[in-house]
């Protein structure tokens, strides 16, 4: 299964790091979100793109968690020759993981 079938998400970004919200459209599914998603798998999973660290908070009342990856969008939005300098897509690309 995808992701994509249990969550949806939203980014965002500051300077040269990006931030991944992942909600779970049914809060039953947050914790096998919260135990599947972690900063390894974030990291092997953007490899090539995320060269900084990944820290996850965890949102539990809202059944989300927010990513955030350190080095991620090419130096920053005004800086990058990236197509996607604000990472819009990575969120696109996270829901397509395979868990």
């Amino acid at each position: 299964m995808k992701l994509k079938e249990i969550a949806h998400s939203r980014t965002g970004d500051k300077g040269n790091i990006s931030n991944i919200s992942l909600i779970a459209y049914d809060k039953k599914d947050f914790n096998k979100i919260r135990q599947m998603i972690t900063p390894e798998l974030i990291k092997d999973h953007f490899e090539g793109i995320v060269k900084g660290d990944v820290v996850i908070y965890e949102l539990p009342n809202l059944g989300a968690l927010n990513i955030v990856m350190d080095q991620a969008l090419g130096g920053g939005v005004t800086r990058s020759l990236s197509i996607d300098a604000h990472g819009k897509s990575l969120s696109s690309r996270l829901l397509e993981l395979e868990i």
